[in-house]
């Protein structure tokens, strides 16, 4: 594949979005310079093919990529820009406007500046959690300085274009408001529901299915980073939350009014409509987040099938769900409780549904109602 992005490539901070955008410019066969405050950390990147650690003998960057907590992030872009004088300089921090201030303040040259972030991660930290295809088919986001050069402003665009990435360029302000909606908020209801589970007994957690694991599935996250994160954005975040407080109130007084009532008739008139309607709210948002390939969201069939928790049943299954002529749209797995077998929901087009139970059923599996 011939890419846009010329080196040498520099990245400052090697956990793992700095290690997985040198593994995939790597692969690439661009020259990417590694450059860490943890030895460990950068030989480790290193190890894994990320790049090569800066030294005396290292070339002057064409581009630098900071990959440092938001704390340190507005620090290491003017260290970078100070100190490589015909680089362009981006940054992928989850927060803008915070980072943009900062730099504003100690007086940074913005015409070689564009902060970006890629809407990409996983649960797991640091380079050994780094892989090349992280930000494929992932929106990148670029934010102007307000007197970024359109070269520098390309570059970036090259930059995610490259690793796979969509380009989506934003306002600095705009980007931290979006995202505090749909990731800093997110990962703090997971931990908020998450932390419940310290004082459960284990006869309770017993009964967890798949929909508390999908819920909490992001409070496994770093806590340092998160800190870092949700103080540089903590206007925006504090902000939807006191929405959601408002909200969780609302909630709270119908529940008091149900409890209350000596039977479904005696429910104070529009607690149960307002307890309803929380439900359909929820539904309706849903609905709004893009679906497949970043279209209009769909509503698929679930076909679920029992799945002997043994090696090979599984590629078994989806080899045979190929047989049936049937694409799959989203998988699921889900551990039956006691039992040696897995339940995996296969979600398909609707009017396929039908067809692959006949042909599954045909096959010898066993389909779950």
């Amino acid at each position: 594949m011939n890419v846009a992005t010329t080196g040498p490539v520099r990245v400052v901070g090697t956990g793992l979005l700095g290690a997985s955008v040198g593994l995939a410019l790597t692969q690439h066969g661009v020259d990417v310079q590694l450059q860490d405050p943890s030895r460990t950390a950068l030989a480790l990147a290193r190890d894994v093919g990320a790049g090569t650690p800066v030294d005396a003998a290292s070339p002057a960057p064409a581009l630098v990529v900071v990959a440092a907590p938001p704390d340190v992030t507005a620090d290491a872009v003017a260290a970078a820009l100070a100190e490589h004088p015909a680089a362009v300089v981006t940054d992928v921090a989850s927060v803008k406007g915070h980072v943009l201030a900062e730099l504003r303040t100690a007086g940074a040259d913005l015409a070689r500046y564009v902060g970006s972030h890629p809407m990409a991660g996983r649960e797991r930290s640091g380079p050994s959690a780094a892989v090349p295809d992280l930000f494929l088919g992932r929106p990148w986001v670029l934010t102007d300085s307000g007197s970024s050069r359109d070269d520098a402003l390309l570059a970036v665009r090259h930059l995610a274009v490259d690793l796979g990435a969509v380009p989506v360029v934003m306002d600095a302000d705009e980007h931290d408001a979006a995202v505090a909606v749909v990731s800093h908020v997110p990962q703090l209801a997971a931990s908020l529901v998450a932390a419940r589970l310290r004082s459960v007994d284990d006869a309770a957690l017993a009964l967890a299915g798949q929909g508390l694991r999908d819920v909490t599935r992001l409070a496994a996250s770093d806590p340092a980073l998160w800190t870092s994160i949700l103080a540089a954005n903590a206007e925006a975040v504090r902000d939807v939350l006191a929405v959601l407080r408002d909200d969780l109130d609302v909630v709270l007084g119908a529940l008091d009014r149900a409890a209350a009532a000596t039977g479904p008739e005696d429910v104070e008139l529009g607690a149960l409509a307002t307890i309803a309607r929380t439900i359909a709210d929820g539904g309706t948002g849903v609905a709004r987040i893009p679906g497949k390939h970043g279209g209009a969201h769909k509503q698929y069939a679930v076909v679920t099938v029992l799945v002997p928790d043994q090696p090979g049943e599984l590629a078994r299954l989806l080899g045979d769900v190929g047989a049936a002529g049937v694409n799959l749209e989203d998988l699921q797995l889900e551990h039956a409780a006691g039992r040696p077998v897995g339940m995996a929901s296969i979600s398909v087009l609707p009017a396929r549904a039908e067809h692959l139970e006949t042909e599954l059923t045909a096959r010898g599996w066993r389909l779950v109602s």
